[in-house]
């Protein structure tokens, strides 16, 4: 893949205290227009060719695309369609005559880092006709979110405003897509603007099309407001935006879910029964403001009792999802062992019952999400209320902390060693924001990363 097209016809009306007269795709970040640092971004992803997609001062646009790319290894063509409005789907098919077959289509709006082979990788594999890249945020009740089956493959979007009372996976459209010019189809209607997110990729689904996620943890921000532009600014400032690479390393904090997430209430068998512990909520928005991926690693039994299905696992978790949206929190993913090693349970699933290498203290899923999220153990962390979490720790060289909600490591299942011992998850977090406070149970200090 060889051609980037950038939809950079928007005014920025919302930025015009940053604009000063100048379209919104020259806004300034860190004294470099976007447009500038998008460019750049898109060379050293191998991109050779990009075609911006422009009305509103499309002068101004021009002229700058002539200095910049002076030093950017790239052919820029510019098409302008005027001052008639056509939205970002109708802006695309105006162009589809110079789209090659397969090209990556920005948003003339968003810092992105983003590896984008990776990206088409994923794209090629699953043979599909458009790939959307997405990601948890922490405001998921006012975004588009996106539904996937466990193949990736796209099976519903919800858009904005959704309806009360129902749950949804937190992954959210980051407007950052790998597409097939034939797989796009036709432009549905002609004559008034169409939105490429909320009108024609809804409707491509219904006909039929193969739409796929890419869950990515890697840095993407719209910055089309003063507030989103210097939160974008600090975190270039900050380096945060680097080490949100795939390549970089990631720090992590494994959770276990029930006990220490939520609150013990037996085998969770729907989504009512899950209610977070105090304080819980805000304990994960804290380890995702430190950049610390955030890992929800839990055995569930309930699923070989015969008492909960996946479908239904899925439900809970969608309502976990849920209420840590609601104190500005996401997780990055979400792992359930569904087994369980002793039979003679009335219902149960004969496939599941049996010994496994995923159920805590077993390390195959902290190991899956090695693979993943490119997690550091050496550096991260597990938090649980249990022997088997501490355990699990161990065998996988993570820290350890044992909160004392729960099952409190009163379950005496394994030899139970944890690097700290603290009153709850808010207090486990504290620990590792601030450095690790004297053990209280004898073992030696460490530096937090």
């Amino acid at each position: 893949m060889k051609q980037a097209v950038i939809l950079a016809g928007g005014k920025g009306t919302r930025l015009a205290v940053r604009l000063d007269g100048r379209p919104k795709p020259l806004v300034e970040v860190c004294g470099e227009p976007l447009l500038g640092r998008q460019l750049r971004a898109l060379a050293d992803q191998g991109i050779e060719d990009v075609l911006l997609l422009v009305n509103h001062r499309a002068k101004d646009i021009d002229e700058f695309v002539a200095t910049a790319t002076a030093n950017v290894p790239l052919r820029v063509a510019l098409r302008d369609d005027g001052d008639t409005p056509l939205g970002t789907a109708g802006a695309l098919f105006a162009a589809i005559d110079d789209l090659d077959d397969e090209f990556l289509l920005v948003y003339g709006d968003t810092l992105f880092d983003i590896d984008v082979a990776a990206m088409l990788e994923h794209h090629r594999v699953h043979l599909a006709d458009v790939t959307l890249l997405v990601h948890p945020n922490d405001h998921p009740a006012d975004s588009d979110l996106i539904e996937l089956d466990d193949a990736d493959r796209v099976v519903a979007m919800h858009g904005y405003p959704h309806a009360d009372g129902v749950d949804y996976d937190n992954l959210v459209n980051a407007a950052f897509y790998v597409c097939r010019r034939k797989g796009l189809g036709r432009l549905l209607e002609t004559g008034r603007p169409q939105d490429l997110a909320k009108d024609h990729l809804p409707a491509l689904l219904a006909a039929g099309a193969r739409l796929f996620g890419y869950r990515s943890f890697e840095y993407i921000k719209d910055i089309g407001t003063p507030s989103r532009l210097e939160l974008a600014e600090a975190h270039l400032k900050s380096g945060r935006v680097a080490r949100a690479r795939r390549s970089m390393p990631q720090h992590a904090v494994f959770v276990d879910r029930d006990g220490t997430l939520n609150e013990l209430n037996g085998y969770i068998s729907d989504p009512d029964q899950l209610c977070l512990i105090d304080g819980a909520g805000a304990a994960v928005a804290r380890l995702n403001a430190l950049e610390f991926r955030v890992i929800v690693t839990t055995n569930q039994p309930v699923i070989a009792r015969g008492e909960c299905d996946e479908a239904g696992m899925g439900r809970i978790h969608r309502r976990l999802q849920t209420l840590l949206g609601h104190h500005g929190a996401f997780v990055d993913l979400i792992q359930y062992c569904p087994h369980h090693p002793d039979a003679g349970f009335v219902g149960e699933v004969p496939t599941l019952k049996r010994k496994c290498e995923c159920r805590k203290p077993g390390i195959a899923l902290i190991e899956q999400a090695r693979e993943i999220l490119n997690v550091d153990l050496k550096k991260s962390w597990f938090i649980g209320d249990s022997t088997a979490d501490i355990e699990a720790a161990r065998r996988s060289g993570l820290r350890s902390i044992l909160v004392q909600t729960g099952e409190g490591g009163a379950d005496g299942k394994y030899p139970c060693h944890p690097d700290y011992v603290v009153a709850d998850l808010a207090e486990a977090v504290s620990l590792i924001a601030t450095g690790p406070l004297e053990s209280r149970v004898g073992q030696s200090q460490e530096a937090v990363y």
